[in-house]
């Protein structure tokens, strides 16, 4: 069940703004600190990617540290605050991408590199990011992002549009193609031998049946055949952003089609 701390954007904002940009209080006197927020970030994202986000908890944290739970907290207020680090630290794996004066090239190397950070984090899909973090590394991310399409004929309302429709996307696919590998994990069937064990069962199916599907029938052969899968995650998220791709240029271009910002609110 999804609750509040898995939803960023919901901790302390001035607090999270300080851990986010190191903003540093002034040094005490006393022991020399036991930890840091860095330490604290990285156990706290190797747990999820070993566990997943609902493993994740300051207790969890503490023992992965051996340290006690109120330690934690003098650095880290709580769950949601920490979310927002973990967000933002793995956005910071993300690099500037090669220069290219082809912006779809730019575009692409850019999804590409979402797609693969989040099978390296299934945990992140599984938040709830209406307010992603305003830290230093998510806002790169956005900056290299809009530089992709910046200059090319668009406004800069249709730039946002185009932006935040690709990450859409790609987050979208992305989540299928995690749940399609954690059920063959969890099934300990991969799909084709899924299909093998479903064939015999199908074929005892009155014909005229099955004929009342005849363009699932021929297309889901034609794809299982091709992909030797019940589906193709990769394949579709490579197939739909290139036809996303396609219709930006088409507006840049001046085809027709009224652009999002010209559609009644």
């Amino acid at each position: 069940m999804m609750t509040d701390a898995d939803h960023t954007g919901t901790g302390d904002p001035r607090r999270t703004i300080e851990l986010l940009w190191g903003v540093r209080e002034k040094p005490r006197r006393g022991p020399k600190p036991k930890l840091t927020v860095e330490e604290i970030v990285t156990a706290s994202i190797e747990l999820a990617d070993a566990e997943g986000i609902s493993a994740l908890s300051v207790r969890r944290g503490a023992e992965r540290l051996g340290v006690s739970p109120m330690t934690i907290y003098t650095y880290i207020p709580g769950r949601a605050e920490l979310l927002d680090l973990m967000i933002d630290r793995v956005h910071g794996e993300l690099a500037d991408p090669p220069e290219s004066h082809d912006w779809r090239v730019t575009m692409t190397i850019l999804a590409e590199d979402a797609w693969e950070m989040y099978h390296r984090h299934p945990w992140m899909l599984q938040l709830t990011t209406g307010r992603l973090p305003l830290g230093p590394h998510t806002f790169a991310k956005h900056e290299r992002e809009l530089r992709a399409v910046d200059a090319i004929g668009l406004t800069d309302l249709e730039m946002d549009a185009v932006v935040a429709m690709v990450n859409g996307f790609v987050q979208g696919i992305a989540r299928g193609s995690v749940e399609s590998a954690s059920l063959v994990r969890r099934s300990g069937l991969t799909d084709m031998e899924w299909w093998t064990a479903s064939a015999p069962v199908l074929a005892e199916i009155p014909e005229a049946d099955v004929g009342l599907f005849p363009l699932a029938a021929r297309i889901g052969q034609a794809a299982g055949e091709t992909h030797g899968a019940a589906s193709a995650p990769l394949h579709t998220f490579r197939f739909g952003l290139a036809r996303i791709l396609d219709g930006v240029e088409q507006l840049v271009n001046g085809g027709s089609g009224a652009s999002g910002a010209e559609l009644p609110s």
